[in-house]
């Protein structure tokens, strides 16, 4: 697949950037100062949530990359829900003012997808994991460990965008999805994985390594 070439301002926001200058422009040849006020701050608003910077990816073979931007908001062990087995869990915690592309945490194959409509409580809580709309990868590496990657819809998002399907190749860093105003991702590794952050840290994608598989070799 074609990778997504990182512009500025993610290809998502372009319609709701072009609605809110036109409205902001009409607005204030229309002389309606106040509401033009209001106008032009949701597009400074649109412009920044939309934003969508080139990152650097880390050399390091075994890292685990944060697939989102935000907070961490839980490390722990839990059962992987898709894969059924013991995981290292580590959510990313989306708030609005984060930027929202969703990138590839590993080099590795999309093995399977999977789609749960939902409900769309705040993504910050535990259940939103298990009540929210969400959408999932699994992607499993050269060294056949399996990710899993989980785009989860919060109390604002209502749509997921997902790019990739079953068969595709991701590399780290690779924009893979992108989740509309405020959202989590969460990460389901192999319970032997060494957690590289901590609760309450701010996290940037691509960027922020997050995690160390054990084995990062090819088989």
């Amino acid at each position: 697949m074609t990778r997504y070439p990182h512009p500025i301002i993610a290809r998502e926001g372009w319609p709701f950037l072009l609605i809110a200058c036109v409205v902001a422009l009409a607005l204030s040849f229309a002389g309606w100062w106040v509401p033009a006020v209001i106008a032009w701050i949701a597009f400074l608003f649109i412009l920044q949530f939309f934003r969508d910077p080139p990152r650097e990816v880390p050399t390091q073979p075994n890292a685990v990359l944060s697939p989102a931007d935000g907070r961490i908001v839980r490390i722990g062990n839990v059962r992987d829900p898709y894969l059924d087995r013991d995981a290292l869990l580590i959510s990313v915690f989306m708030n609005v003012f984060n930027v929202h592309s969703n990138r590839s945490p590993v080099d590795g194959d999309v093995a399977q997808t999977w789609y749960h409509p939902g409900k769309f409580v705040n993504a910050a809580l535990e259940k939103a994991s298990v009540d929210n709309e969400r959408n999932a990868l699994k992607i499993v590496t050269s060294a056949g460990v399996e990710v899993t990657c989980v785009q989860i819809a919060g109390l604002i998002a209502r749509r997921i965008l997902c790019y990739v399907r079953a068969g595709d190749r991701l590399a780290r860093g690779q924009r893979y999805g992108f989740i509309r105003f405020g959202s989590r991702v969460d990460l389901y590794l192999p319970a032997d994985a060494i957690p590289r952050a901590s609760v309450g840290d701010k996290v940037h994608a691509t960027q922020s390594i997050v995690a160390e598989l054990r084995d990062p070799s090819p088989r």
